[in-house]
């Protein structure tokens, strides 16, 4: 049970130095070497103390017996063994005087121990290490054996002086790559010994001749946490005391040390740090920003001090391509903290191979080793390594250089321009003089003051470090997304190879294959939110995102172009400059590189998040002796202040809040209180999940007790949290039922196909490509691809009438034949639309062109040059229009923009004696028609104009700019079949993907009139989907424009549940996609409660209320209450002091739960009788909740006061609205939603199979008094109140397929205002945007959300 206790700071301690017959024989020699150089020695394990250190049972053994008291001994013994190291001994005679350091041990006589004796009061280790063996236990993952070279990578030197303390640090790394961290310092002490010619007086040997010799003993603090910083003052506070103390107390004093290091608790990630005292220092324990970063308790600057930015990129470079990596320097503690440092500059990205910082003279073989690596040397052992061994990167630390051992140089490539220019001149603004900081400051005389401002300084200067370095990260690997397909987990490396510079691609080329790299594209396609991804969708630039919201295929936009004009020296990388926001601002020519300060200009993305105020915690003083009825008081005092500072926090701080808790619930697993602490991390559960620590908690829980288990089920959270931690290790150990995305999923190359591929394959193919998404546009492009086989099968004859025929000729004699598509044909089309993308890249504009088109505008097509009605030039089309580029002197003239396109036909123009095929195009806006002899392509652009005319129209017909993307996309398909196939089939195929120009002739475009002035626009949340997704809930949650989120404000947010789990925001105030969608569950989700800035309310089928926060798109919380499906939400405002805002949530069976919202605590719950409850509603503190069988009126403390049942069958002349040659029906089955209205005291109802509505008065529910007809209706399914009017949600009855309508109906009048049709499916979800819009989510076969004007 103790093995699954958490560690504290301190793993072990172990003291190294030299035995103690090795002194002694060396003082025996002394005579006979004087004058010759002392020799060096081989250090030993002296001491290993590893926690547990005290327990009950300890306790109980030292109070039975006489002669022990809870101060003695047996309290620091260790009851558990976890591995031994069995040390070797030499035998010794047993004649010989033993030698000891310092001074040898009495007999409490004042005379010398007899010679093989162990002096009184000798600890237990002592006595076991007389021994021939010496049995010590050791943490496990620590190696003794090479532990004594580490501590002492330089040799065990004696010396004739004193020698001042020496620290340096270690990293120790086993097989799975997990790093354990040490800090060792070199302490000295004076060698005395029994020999000959010594005397014994007053306790004490004195020696009349010989010169005092010093040896060293070395102690390693091991700990899991690289708190270096703070164990390197850990230790100077120790030299304190072993410096006063005698050699006899020398162990009890590590021993002691070692065990109060061991009660203090680790900071959880976040602003909450630890302080505690070790007298004289406060030792200073900084918490991990987050849950992926270790924690920061060293000097980031250091490295910036060593080299200068051209020489750190080059490390950097060195680090990220994984060569073979050695650190030089002359000082030891330099080879750790530098490699640290950089281990920090590369995150998110980590090394993935070995990791060795210290290497003693022993060791150097290592270095031989055929894998990449990174290790560390002394600057005396170089000589020896480049003899041995070519092929390496040194990194002079002392001379701040950086050179292989093959040249001078390092040889290494580098990094992109633009990341590095902007690197620089980062560095170049950082002030990193401390003394310039403290220069206008009076002299200390407090060394914990003093210490504290040093350390407040080092905090933002180690903030800086990381925002510069993760920025460089950032700027290299930008625009990696772009070439990632999430579905099929594919990178296409040819291709992101071949957006890059051609001076950078020699970087890319080497970091592309690494394993670091390979983790890193894991992480990106497991959509892994962390500091990198953050930093990237804040500092995107405005075109990227529209470019991601559209969905379009990439080109250069017209602003893009305009940038490719300036002058070289004013610009950036022509593409990935581009991509670099926060480079994107041209600065002036009087500007230096100088002026750019950290303090001056801040990284893009960071300026909007505001710094969070840092906590510290500070630990009560530790108990003196360390027995365990002191330990248990310790732990009570900490719990106590805890639950001090606990109570003095709001839950508005509900991020402090819950580092508390962690904290609480660490120390009560610790103290031995497993239920505090269970109930501790429950509440951490309910106030920040992303904390919860899962692996801790299912340890907890099996070290249960069978009666701490009997009260746990007692108390339904404990239970609850209990249930969930079994249930997620069986999810976990079994694969489980719930979809995880695999850490170490296989990433694949995308690689053109070398076999047929079948309708399936190739969908999969088109898709890893990045070609297009959608399924159905590929498996029209499929049908094209595949007409040359269809022809095939045809015969030649067939084949030449067929493509004579009609462009919509269906291959009606091969129904049944499998198509393929043929490996070379794929490999055809997909360098044909390569190419066409790299030519779009070199299109070169003029300026005098520019100034007419739109700054968003991209050429996609460029005709060759022709003879036009306008002159000779090339035709070019953007997304908006055609247009002429004419020649000799380049100009611009406007043939028509796709929306005026009235006409487009194939004509003939005369030339001589031939007739030259010919494009007219009529516009609305001019008189003559344009006409372009373009010869051999005239078939391709009259495919592809009038597709383009088609979806313009769509477009602007459904308000849906949708329509538009994929018409073009359609077009530049038809391009890229033509070029492919050659062939008189070509345009025939080509026709194939002119699906708007084929729709115009089979379904109407128009749209009602009524729809169409209504409806104000249409966007589509499953754009970055294969297929589109149901809109399940929509909610609207107002804010203060021009006022950024993070005071508080922000622009309105529309949310969209999406199916399975996916929650995603649009900014309301431009209807445009955030980038960052909010991942909740796996489950449908089926209501949506703004309850305050900070919490976003949803509710879930697998039972959870997930609470997202809208500022920074996480979701941290849950509440695991409700035993099924959450179906409803519903906010009340209250007049009670304590609580002023309570929240409702029902779920199916019945269960309606009362919420603090402040607290998120349940203050009431009560279960209703009726068949599936579906949502609730509070109205003047009376509670309504709709069930499918009634409609129920419910007081707060959970009684029904009425109980509105399902309306009857209406009679004949009852009054409703509508046609009355309308067929009265049977009964309602089902209620599926309600309204109520307080002013007119009615109740709205709607039924799932119904095509009516039912109004009744508030004051007699019996039955309906009036019934609305909703005409074309074949179920309500929602409905909202926004103003004097309900708009109803329906299912519509349609030919063969159901689609979704909107009905708007006059409240005062109880009249169908409006109906309106704007969706393929089922409206099922409704939301008003203050009154002035309403929006409609429709089901997956539409899966889009339309935006109405409220009249």
């Amino acid at each position: 049970m103790a093995d699954s206790l958490p560690s504290g700071l301190v793993e072990a301690c172990i003291v190294v130095g030299a035995a103690g017959d090795k002194l002694k024989q060396l003082l025996q020699a002394l005579p006979q070497t004087r004058g010759r150089e002392l020799p060096i020695l081989e250090p030993e394990v002296l001491h290993v103390h590893a926690p547990p250190f005290v327990s009950k049972e300890s306790n109980a053994n030292s109070s039975n017996g006489p002669s022990h008291s809870p101060s003695h001994a047996p309290a620091f013994s260790r009851i558990q063994k976890r591995r031994s190291f069995i040390k070797k001994k030499r035998d010794r005679p047993a004649s010989a005087p033993a030698a000891t350091p310092d001074s040898p041990k009495g007999n409490g006589n004042g005379a010398p121990s007899a010679p093989g004796t162990l002096p009184p009061g000798t600890a237990p280790s002592a006595a076991a290490a007389a021994g021939s063996t010496e049995d010590i236990s050791v943490p496990k993952d620590i190696d003794l054996v090479a532990l004594p070279q580490l501590c002492f990578p330089g040799g065990l030197q004696i010396s004739e002086e004193c020698q001042d303390d020496s620290y340096h640090f270690l990293v120790f790394t086993d097989v799975f790559g997990n790093r354990t961290h040490g800090v060792v310092v070199q302490y000295h002490r004076h060698i005395q010994a029994c020999q000959e010619g010594h005397t014994y007086q007053n306790g004490h040997w004195t020696s009349p001749k010989g010169p005092r010799l010093y040896t060293a003993y070395g102690i390693c603090v091991i700990s899991k946490y690289p708190y270096y910083n703070a164990l390197r003052d850990c230790l100077s506070c120790l030299l304190i005391q072993l410096r006063t103390c005698r050699m006899s107390d020398f162990e009890e004093r590590v021993k002691e040390f070692t065990a109060k290091l061991a009660l203090v608790p680790i900071p959880p990630p976040g602003q909450l740090h630890v302080v505690f005292s070790l007298r004289p220092l406060q030792i200073f324990l900084p918490s991990r920003e987050d849950k992926e970063r270790p924690a920061v308790d060293l000097d980031l600057h250091l490295p910036f001090l060593c080299f200068r930015p051209q020489q750190l990129l080059e490390i950097i470079t060195s680090i990220l391509t994984e060569q073979r990596v050695v650190f030089v320097s002359s000082d030891w503690a330099r080879l750790t903290l530098v490699a640290e440092c950089f281990m920090r500059y590369i995150h998110p990205l980590s090394w993935q191979h070995p990791f060795v910082p210290v290497l003693s003279r022993g060791m150097l073989d290592f270095l031989m080793a055929p894998t990449s690596y990174l290790m560390g040397c002394h600057a005396h052992h170089i000589e020896d390594v480049l003899a041995e061994t070519d092929d390496l990167i040194l990194i002079h630390i002392d001379e701040g250089i950086v050179t292989s051992s093959n040249s001078a140089d390092s040889g290494l490539p580098d990094p992109p321009w633009a990341a590095r220019e902007c690197f620089t001149r980062r560095v170049e603004g950082l002030e990193m003089h401390y003394d310039l900081e403290v220069c206008r400051l009076g002299a200390g005389t407090d060394v914990n003051d003093l210490r504290a401002q040093r350390r407040k300084w080092q905090q933002k200067m180690n903030t800086d470090v990381q925002r510069i370095t993760l920025e460089l990260i950032v700027n290299i690997f930008r625009d990696v997304h772009d070439h990632l397909n999430y579905e099929h987990r594919v990178f296409n490396s040819e291709e992101f190879l071949k957006s890059r510079e051609p001076c950078d691609q020699k970087f890319y080329q080497k970091v592309l294959d690494t394993h670091i790299f390979h983790s890193f594209l894991r992480d990106r396609l497991n959509q892994k939110m962390d500091a990198f991804s953050r930093l990237e969708l804040n500092t995107r630039s405005e075109t990227h995102k529209q470019r991601t919201t559209l969905d379009a295929p990439r080109r250069p936009t017209m602003q893009e172009m305009a940038r490719k004009c300036t002058t070289p020296e004013s610009r950036l990388s022509r593409r990935l400059g581009m991509s670099l926001p926060n480079l994107a601002e041209q600065r002036s020519p009087s500007d230096s590189v100088r002026k750019t300060s950290l303090k001056k200009v801040t990284l893009n993305g960071e300026s909007k998040t505001p710094q969070k105020s840092i906590k510290t915690f500070r630990l009560p003083e530790f108990p003196p002796p360390l027995s365990y009825v002191y330990v248990q008081n310790y732990y009570t005092d900490m719990i106590s202040q805890l639950g001090k500072a606990l109570s003095c926090l709001g839950p508005e701080d509900s991020s402090l809040l819950a580092r508390y808790y962690y904290l609480r619930g660490f120390v009560s697993y610790v103290a031995g209180k497993r239920l505090e602490a269970l109930s501790d991390f429950q509440n951490l559960h309910k106030t920040d999940t992303d904390l919860f620590p899962g692996e801790l908690v299912r340890a907890l829980v099996d070290s249960l007790a069978p009666e701490e288990r009997v009260t746990a089920e007692r108390r339904p959270e404990l239970t609850r949290l209990i249930s969930r931690a079994k249930r997620d290790h069986e999810v976990g150990a079994d694969g489980g039922e719930r979809p995880r995305q695999d850490p170490f999923a296989t990433i694949k190359k995308f690689q053109l196909p070398k076999t047929h591929l079948q309708r399936e394959d190739f969908v999969r193919r088109i898709q890893e490509s990045g070609i297009v998404k959608d399924l159905s546009t590929i498996h029209r492009l499929f049908d094209a691809l595949t007409v040359e086989t269809c022809k095939a099968g045809l015969g030649v004859d067939a084949a030449v009438k067929a493509a004579s025929q009609s462009v919509f000729y269906v291959d009606s004699s091969l129904d049944g034949q499998q198509k393929q598509v043929d490996p070379e044909v794929f490999r055809f089309f997909y360098t044909i639309w390569k190419e066409t993308e790299a030519e779009a890249q070199d299109v070169d504009l003029p300026a005098a062109v520019l100034e007419h088109l739109e700054t968003n505008e991209c050429v996609y097509k460029l005709s060759s040059s022709v003879k036009t009605s306008h002159g000779v030039g090339k035709i070019a089309m953007t997304q908006r229009r055609l247009f002429l580029l004419t020649e000799g002197r380049p100009g611009y003239v406007e043939i028509t923009k796709f929306r005026d396109i009235e006409e487009v036909r194939l004509s003939s123009a005369q030339f001589l004696l031939l007739r030259i095929p010919s494009l007219k195009i009529k516009s609305s806006l001019r008189k003559e028609t344009f006409e372009a002899n373009l010869k051999s392509e005239c078939d391709l652009w009259n495919l592809m104009v009038k597709e383009m005319r088609a979806g313009r129209k769509m477009a602007d017909e459904h308000k849906d700019p949708q329509y538009m993307q994929q018409a073009l996309t359609n077009a530049l398909l038809m391009d890229a079949v033509v070029g492919c196939l050659q062939s008189q089939k070509a345009i025939y195929a080509a026709s194939k993907l002119a699906y708007f120009d084929r729709m115009k002739l089979e379904v109407p475009m128009m749209v009602p009139k009524t729809t169409a002035e209504t409806l104000k626009h249409k966007i589509n949340p499953s754009l970055d989907l294969t297929s589109p997704q149901a809109v399940d809930v929509l909610l609207y949650t107002p804010g203060q424009l021009g006022v950024p989120g993070a005071e508080g404000g922000g622009n309105p947010k529309l949310w969209c549940a999406l199916s399975d789990g996916k929650v995603v925001a649009f900014d309301a105030a431009s209807w445009s996609m955030q980038q960052n969608s909010v991942q909740v569950g796996s489950s449908r989700l089926t209501c949506l409660l703004g309850v305050n800035q900070q919490q976003l309310w949803i509710g879930s089928q697998d039972s959870v209320i997930y609470i997202i926060n809208p500022r920074s798109m996480s979701c941290n919380k849950q509440l695991t209450e409700h035993r099924s499906e959450v179906t409803g939400l519903a906010l009340e405002e209250r007049t009670d002091k304590y609580s002023q805002m309570v929240a409702y949530s029902c779920s199916a069976e019945g269960t309606v739960i009362v919420w603090d919202v402040s607290t998120l605590q349940v203050r009431k719950h009560f279960r209703l009788s009726c068949d599936r409850l579906q949502s609730l509603q509070v109205h003047n503190g009376w509670l309504w909740c709709c069930a499918r069988d009634s409609i129920l009126e419910v007081r707060r403390n959970g009684a029904v006061h009425r109980r509105v049942a399902l309306p009857p069958q209406y009679p004949q002349g009852s009054p409703r609205s509508g046609s009355s040659n309308h067929s009265p029906r049977s009964g309602h089955s089902s209620y599926s939603c309600f309204l109520l209205f307080d002013q007119l005291e009615q109740l709205w109802t709607g039924c799932a199979d119904s095509d009516e509505l039912c109004v009744w008065h508030c004051r007699d529910l019996s039955k309906p008094f009036h019934r609305v007809q909703l005409q074309d209706c074949a179920g309500v399914l929602c409905m909202i109140k926004v103003k004097n009017q309900i708009w109803v949600g329906c299912r519509g009855r349609g030919a063969g397929q159901t689609r979704g309508k909107i009905y708007v109906v006059d409240t005062e009048r109880h009249l169908v205002e409006k109906e309106l049709a704007a969706h393929g499916d089922r409206v099922q979800a409704l939301c008003s945007a203050e009154d002035r819009y309403v929006l409609s989510g429709a089901a997956r076969e539409d899966g889009k959300i339309a935006i109405w004007k409220v009249e």
